[in-house]
Parts: structure tokens; sequence; C-alpha cells
């Protein structure tokens, strides 16, 4: 059986050397790429892979918010993190936004290859040297967490509170999601009100705060 895959991942380079590592596979086949968290989103929906291979940190939306989103939509697709982060911590997040495996950059790539595969048996897995034992300490943690404010936005407003809280004009929101500035307006407005937030600085701290950005994003 042939394994469709979109791989993701903003540096040209290292996205090259995986298509062609990926597709020496006799089952693998690549679909298309992406460079940013909206292209995946926008190819997932268009092409309907059965894996996405992520990078968590992307130019615009954060890894783990292409997780919900990619799911949300199309709950079939299997989802591949691949990520510099040798932290059970960051690996609980995406695991808990529904990735299937957590491979290091720094492996092997017959890891790659194994979770891949693995994704698709709807098995899951975890990059040595991380510890499944912490990782499920993290992700009991995640599990006992209060209510999230940001489980109250739909996807796009989800789309317009990264791109916002990345310093996007509603001009610049309207042209990257195809959508009128006015439009782009509403929806900042909607997502101002229900997280009661008042201003661009508090919009921002926001998103640091919940993982929707990072520092280096913001």
């Amino acid at each position: 059986m042939s394994i469709s895959i979109v791989l993701v991942d903003d540096h040209t380079i290292l996205r090259q050397g995986l298509s062609a590592l990926l597709e020496a596979e006799p089952d693998f086949h690549i679909l298309g790429e992406a460079s940013t968290g909206l292209e995946a989103y926008q190819k997932v929906n268009t092409l309907e892979p059965d894996v996405l291979v992520l990078d968590l940190l992307l130019p615009d939306i954060h890894g783990l918010e292409v997780i919900r989103q990619v799911l949300y939509d199309k709950p079939r697709t299997r989802i591949v993190v691949l990520s510099m982060f040798a932290k059970e911590a960051y690996a609980a997040e995406a695991f808990s936004k529904g990735a299937s495996a957590y491979v290091l950059k720094g492996s092997d790539a017959r890891e790659l290859i194994r979770a891949i595969r693995g994704a698709m048996r709807g098995e899951s897995y975890l990059s040595p040297p991380l510890s499944e034992q912490s990782l499920q300490a993290y992700l009991e943690q995640i599990h006992n967490q209060i209510f999230d404010p940001l489980e109250t936005l739909t996807n796009r407003e989800r789309q317009i509170l990264y791109l916002a809280a990345g310093g996007c004009s509603s001009n610049e929101i309207a042209r990257r999601l195809t959508i009128s500035s006015r439009t782009a307006e509403q929806h900042r407005a909607k997502v101002m009100g229900k997280l009661n937030l008042h201003n661009q600085s508090e919009l921002v701290r926001f998103a640091i705060q919940h993982g929707v950005i990072t520092l280096e994003d913001s």
C-alpha cells in the first residue's frame, strides 16, 4: 500500500533532502511540500495525504496549532512531528494535540521511516532518548489543566490570532488568508472580544503565554 506524504519545514535544503530520502522508499509518495504553517494547512486540505511530516517551528502558525487545525478538518491524516527540541514537554504538547509520532531531527533516518509506517498502523512513536515515563507525566499534567480559552475560537479565528500576534495588519492578514480586509477586521474584533483583550500588547502576551507564538515570532 502506498503512503502519501506532505513535508513541512521552512529550511529548503532539509526539506529537499527529506523528500529524496522518503521517495527512495518504494511505498512512500511525496504529494507536496510546504514551508509555513498556513501552506501546510492548505496543502493537507487540498491533497489529503496519509501522513503530514511537520516541523514545530514555522515562520507563521506554530506547528502545534497546525496539528490542531489539520486534525479538526482531516482527522484521518496522521501527523509525524520532526523537531529539534529534545524535551518531553514539547513531545507531550504534540501528542496532546493529536500527533502520532515525535521524531528528533538528530535521529537516524530509519527512525523517521519507522515512525511514518507506525503512524499508518495507528501506533505512536517517541524518539530516544526521550522518556515514555516523563512523557506520560507531562500528558497527565496537560489533561488536568483548567479550561483553555483558545477552545472558544474557530479555526479561522485562531489563524487571525496567530497572524495578528505576529504583527500582521488587517490588510496583510486578508492577503494571506485570501479574505477581505473588512472580514479580517471583523474576525480580529471577535477574537479580542472572546478573549477579553483590549490592545495589541495584551494580544501578543496572550499568544505567547498560550503557546500560539514563541518569543522568536513576536
